[in-house]
């Protein structure tokens, strides 16, 4: 069946700008993008529905490509500790960090998992989200990153959400694997990765290359598995230091590197080769205090593409808005608006491995947008926080939450 949507205005962030039609007008069939356009261009035909959208403003659905929604506990002490100048180092040297979150996480059941998760990601969905990465990584066992992923996929399947799953078993060491990284690299190569892909709970496969995590040869053994197994790799990368994982990263044609702030130019022109994204997460530099920005400047002058995610996690950027990151990305990063858009749109998408069917309003793709009642695109990055008013369409279907 047809669906006219119309008396509209659309940035169809096609090509990763805003590429606006005004007085636009969309059809949809079968959950997909079948013709837009001005609307005084709208082919003749007969449509089972008609929606008027009273003049907002239309966007691709929000994608938030970097977030670790599901996990058990809380770090709000942390926070605490952080801001009486106590750096993230000494908290995960002393126990805390993300070891204190993975004996939560092991500690809770699945379903305490879940209703604790779900909560968190109404928010971002309340916040015009229809696609969702969430990663494991708070487990570091079998047992436990399955428990993790299988909460992932339920997610999917339970709230009106596309959700990508990413195993991140090579987040940090566990307390059982003390002092001996090389044999928990071989557990995750040998054991785990191949048994979660093999039970359908994983669509990509991540790690975090840093020197209080792992280094860029044991994140390569693990990268070389994810590739056997037919699996797409992302990175954390140079978040804290330079150990060029993103140019790592590139050489397996990693769908995003992630963080960035202490890349070189070297690493952009690499990853601008490959085709890799550069996912920007400024909740974290916020939380975290940092001074040590992104090259932004290599990005643009290589033409790497740039998204922007919330990083949701416990330890370093609880944000439940994806919206505020747009924000924190135009005054932070020095982003644009539509820079900081096309970031959680299209590009995102592509950091996803879904830029094909996601993140622009073009024939053909899947038909999830949100129809903003605002003045202008940049309104999106402009006010922070609260709920804006909008209808949020997800395959050519109204959302309620």
């Amino acid at each position: 069946m047809k669906t006219l949507w119309q008396h509209c205005n659309v940035a169809t962030m096609a090509n990763g700008t805003y590429s606006i039609i005004e007085d636009a007008a969309l059809v949809t069939r079968d959950g997909y993008i079948e013709w837009i356009g001005p609307r005084q261009q709208l082919p003749a035909g007969e449509y089972g529905q008609t929606h008027g959208l009273e003049g907002a403003w239309v966007t691709p659905g929000l994608i938030d490509c970097h977030t670790h929604t599901v996990f058990g506990g809380n770090r709000s002490g942390e926070f605490e500790q952080r801001l009486q100048g106590v750096s993230y180092a000494e908290i995960a040297a002393a126990g805390g960090g993300i070891a204190s979150t993975v004996r939560a996480t092991r500690a809770a059941s699945e379903e305490e998992l879940f209703a604790s998760a779900r909560q968190r990601l109404i928010c971002l969905l309340r916040d015009g989200v229809t696609s969702v990465e969430i990663k494991s990584g708070y487990g570091l066992s079998l047992e436990s990153e399955r428990k993790i992923l299988r909460v992932i996929r339920r997610l999917g399947q339970e709230l009106p959400v596309t959700v990508r799953s990413t195993c991140l078993a090579a987040h940090a060491l566990p307390p059982e694997y003390k002092d001996r990284a090389d044999d928990y690299i071989d557990h995750i190569c040998n054991e785990m990765l191949p048994a979660l892909a093999d039970e359908g709970l994983v669509d990509a496969v991540d790690a975090f290359c840093e020197y209080l995590a792992f280094s860029p040869a044991q994140v390569e053994r693990v990268f070389k598995v994810a590739q056997q197994l037919g699996l797409p790799v992302k990175l954390h990368a140079e978040q804290l230091s330079s150990l060029h994982g993103s140019s790592l990263a590139a050489r397996y044609q990693a769908l995003s590197a992630d963080h960035l702030e202490f890349m070189t130019e070297e690493d952009a022109i690499a990853m601008a080769q490959s085709g890799t994204v550069a996912v920007l997460l400024p909740g974290a530099f916020y939380f975290l205090r940092e001074t040590q920005l992104p090259p932004m400047e290599a990005l643009r002058k290589h033409g790497v593409k740039i998204a922007i995610a919330s990083d949701l996690n416990p330890g370093t950027s609880p944000g439940l808005s994806l919206r505020l990151m747009l924000n924190m990305a135009c005054t932070l990063f020095r982003m644009t608006p539509e820079e900081a858009l096309a970031g959680v749109t299209q590009h995102a998408a592509t950091a996803l491995g879904m830029g094909e069917t996601h993140g622009s309003l073009e024939p053909g793709k899947v038909a999830d947008f949100v129809a903003w009642n605002i003045d202008r695109p940049a309104d999106l990055a402009y006010w922070l926080g609260g709920d804006l008013d909008k209808r949020v369409v997800r395959n050519g279907v109204d959302v309620a939450l």
